[in-house]
Parts: C-alpha cells; sequence; structure tokens
C-alpha cells in the first residue's frame, strides 16, 4: 500500500524560529547544507522548496496547543518570540519521501528553528523532539511525526496518513474504547506493512480484537486542502472474538 505515481501528495512543514533575516539563518546552517533563494539543499543532495512566512499573532498558540509533547523552555521562548516561519513543501506519499521531509526540516532546526509544525495533520513537535525522531528513523519514528491520532465524541480517526502512502483510518470511539492499544497497534502496523488492504481484510493480532477493513474514499476534508488524504480512508469495525478464539 505505497506511494502511488498517479496520486500527488505534497508534504507542507512550518519552522518558526528568531532569526533577525534569512542571510543570518543561512550562516547557521550545519556543514554541507544549503539555502538558496528558494530551495533547501541536504548534504546528500536532496532538495525541498521553501518559502518564507511573516510571523502573526495566532500562530505561537497553535503550535503550542499542537504538540505532542510539551516543547522546552527554550522552545516556548523561540516560538512567543518568533520572527518568522521557514515554510518547506515537498512530495510525499511514501516513508522514503516523508523521511527525506524530516531530514530537511532538521537542517533548519539545527540552524535555529524552535520546532516543527505539520500542516497535513495538525501536529507540531519541539525541535529536539523533531531532532530525536530523525536520529531514529524507521516506521515508529515516522509515522509518530507525521500523522495524528482524534478522538471524537463519537469517532476516532487518523490525520496525516497521505505523507507515507496509505489510506487515513476510523473507528468508532466505543470500538476503541473497548481496547485503547489497538488503534495505536494498528497504525504501527499500517505504517511498517506493504500489505494492501481490501473490502474484508482482518486485522487482528495473536491475542488481540479483530477488525474487519471497509474501504471508502469519503475525506473530511476538499482535495487541494494539505489534510486531503487522496488514498481514501479504511473504516475499522471491530468483530467479535480474536484470533486466539480460532
Amino acid at each position: 500500500m505505497r506511494h502511488n505515481e498517479q496520486l500527488c501528495v505534497e508534504i507542507a512543514l512550518r519552522i518558526p524560529g528568531i532569526w533577525s533575516s534569512i542571510q543570518q539563518l543561512r550562516d547557521s546552517l550545519p556543514d554541507g547544507t544549503q539555502l538558496t533563494e528558494a530551495k533547501v539543499i541536504l548534504k546528500d543532495g536532496s532538495e525541498c522548496e521553501y518559502f518564507v512566512l511573516p510571523a502573526d499573532e495566532q500562530f505561537p498558540q497553535i503550535f503550542r496547543s499542537s504538540c505532542r509533547r510539551i516543547p522546552t523552555r527554550e522552545e516556548q521562548r523561540k516560538v512567543s518570540r518568533y520572527t518568522f516561519c521557514i515554510a518547506l513543501s515537498g512530495p510525499g506519499g511514501s516513508l522514503e519521501a516523508a523521511y527525506q521531509m524530516m531530514k530537511a526540516a532538521a537542517v533548519i532546526v539545527e540552524a535555529g528553528g524552535a520546532g516543527v509544525f505539520i500542516d497535513n495533520s495538525g501536529l507540531a513537535h519541539g525541535g529536539q523532539d523533531w531532532l530525536n525522531m530523525c536520529d531514529m528513523g524507521g516506521t515508529d519514528s515516522i509515522s509518530y511525526a507525521f500523522v495524528a491520532l482524534v478522538r471524537g465524541l463519537s469517532e476516532v480517526w487518523t490525520m496525516g496518513f497521505q505523507a507515507i502512502g496509505i489510506p487515513d483510518l476510523r473507528m468508532t470511539r466505543h470500538d476503541s474504547e473497548q481496547d485503547p492499544d489497538s488503534i495505536i497497534d494498528i497504525i504501527r502496523y499500517m505504517a511498517a506493512s506493504d500489505v494492501q488492504l481490501d473490502d474484508g481484510h482482518l486485522i487482528a493480532d495473536e491475542h488481540g480484537p479483530m477488525f474487519k477493513v471497509m474501504k471508502t474514499s469519503c475525506s473530511r476534508f476538499e482535495s487541494g486542502s494539505p489534510m486531503h488524504n487522496p488514498f481514501g480512508y479504511l473504516q475499522l469495525v471491530r468483530t467479535r472474538g480474536s484470533v486466539s478464539d480460532n
């Protein structure tokens, strides 16, 4: 269920910082990396586009409220006083592409960025957390970085799976609360698996509950929104019993 060349996915990231100018940012970049007028170029030659977003009053609160973990005091100070954001944009749709964008954002963080806000999922991470995830790599770190888990009144769903090229997930709140760890386990399975899931597919671990997959193209976000997932959605319906019962 990996990258489909016919589906266009753009990853959009914002990195706030206290820089006096773009030149100061350039001077602070790690050795071997470059910032041209329009691109960030990494040591390995890979690149992504960027543009500058001026500071606004709402963004610091949005950033803080979107963080999975509380940023450090220094990171919070930088966000509250940030002068501008570096907005990165580049292709997604696979683990490899998402990881390249992680590395590009890490370069800006190393040059003084306070953290990373992901437009595709509404998640944010403090700078040190982002660098740690980037250093670790792997499916768990990449999916944790990009995929948000939202708990509504009647439903639980993910946002951001399009960054790595697979559908987002939905589950009723009731099914999720029957086994609170199940949705996390399925997210990790989905991120690490190359299996194409079709209608009627069963997902289960050895002793946990089973879920039946129902594919749907319905989206909460219109095409063109960074949160739109062109790969669709998978509705997970809990079934009676478990693998150990069979």
